[in-house]
């Protein structure tokens, strides 16, 4: 299809009770740098059931238009319903570029919608510009296993879609006096289009939860911590940091800790304030998923481990002797 604008969408998820996913809002900040210059509005789309708290976020976070769909059917996402009414929007509204969140729910709808769109949509995006000499977005992704960064272009379809990895982008502070304007659509889906539907919701009380996309401060072991038991060592400091623990791709699939740690290209991308790399080497694929964060520290006995090129500060040294000297004097400092 062609584009009817320049503007620029960005998916918003909401929860059930009506509030938004971190990873939309987070996209608004991108989102604003690239409406700008396409030359568009950032327009930001809203599918729920009582969103209006969503809204509300949406607009304080800069916004210039929010298209709202709000209904019962919507309170819980399938991949029907989204889709279709997705396509609806668009082919009414025409944007020129779409930012999904690389979430369950977005990875699942997004390649249905460039199906039906008869566009391109490139995945798990950690970068995000527009090429000067096209005029096109430019979208960055680990390619060929992780093992080097490719940079995509679409010049040919419109709309250009793109899901980007939660944790890539800060969610910056909203401004409350912002106001867009809201655009309510009265969209419904017949039941019998909705081929899906949820019979129940089970809290998943037996596994370890872990919000490694909204903390501050994570310290992550790897492969050179050498055992499940030594991870013990990693949970020490980041609760002397306040901190959460995080774990290499390695020391996942080793049985040391559970993949709800993992940070990096098949785990989760991450951008705290602090991130502590314990007994990880730094491979590419690892790099993708916390290279964002404000400060990075490494620990490694090897002085030519990669990590050590984008870390801010670096201790060439044992773990086993380093993390508990570093416990012990965070806790004194903290009294």
């Amino acid at each position: 299809m062609e584009a009817k604008n320049k503007n620029l969408w960005v998916f918003i998820e909401t929860n059930e009770d009506g509030t938004p996913k971190n990873v939309g809002i987070e996209l608004l900040t991108p989102g604003r740098d690239l409406a700008t210059k396409q030359g568009g509005a950032l327009v930001g789309v809203v599918i729920g059931s009582k969103v209006d708290p969503t809204v509300k976020e949406v607009e304080a976070h800069g916004a210039d238009q929010i298209i709202v769909v709000d209904g019962p059917e919507f309170a819980h996402y399938t991949t029907d319903a989204y889709t279709a009414v997705m396509y609806q929007l668009i082919e009414k509204y025409g944007p020129t570029t779409i930012l999904i969140g690389a979430t369950t729910e977005g990875r699942d709808m997004g390649p249905r919608l460039s199906c039906r769109l008869k566009t391109g949509l490139t995945a798990d995006c950690t970068g995000l510009d527009i090429d000067e000499a096209s005029g096109n977005v430019a979208w960055t992704r680990p390619a060929f296993g992780g093992n080097l960064m490719a940079t995509i272009l679409c010049p040919d379809h419109r709309p250009q879609i793109g899901t980007v990895r939660p944790g890539v982008f800060k969610k910056t502070p909203g401004d409350p006096a912002h106001k867009a304007e809201v655009i309510k659509e009265d969209i419904s889906i017949p039941a019998d289009q909705i081929r899906t539907k949820v019979l129940e919701v089970i809290k998943d009380d037996g596994g370890e939860s872990v919000d490694l996309e909204g903390a501050d401060i994570i310290v992550s072991g790897g492969r050179g911590m050498g055992s499940a038991e030594a991870f013990s060592e990693v949970r020490e400091l980041a609760d002397a940091l306040g901190g959460v623990v995080g774990a290499s791709r390695a020391a996942v699939e080793s049985g040391w800790i559970g993949h709800a740690h993992q940070v990096g290209q098949t785990g989760k991308t991450v951008g705290p304030k602090m991130y502590v790399a314990c007994g990880i080497s730094g491979a590419i694929q690892h790099l993708a998923g916390m290279s964002g964060s404000d400060c990075i520290v490494a620990i490694n006995k090897d002085p030519d481990a990669p990590i050590f090129e984008v870390a801010d500060f670096g201790i060439v040294g044992n773990v086993h002797e380093v993390l508990p000297m570093l416990a012990a004097a965070i806790k004194k400092i903290k009294g």
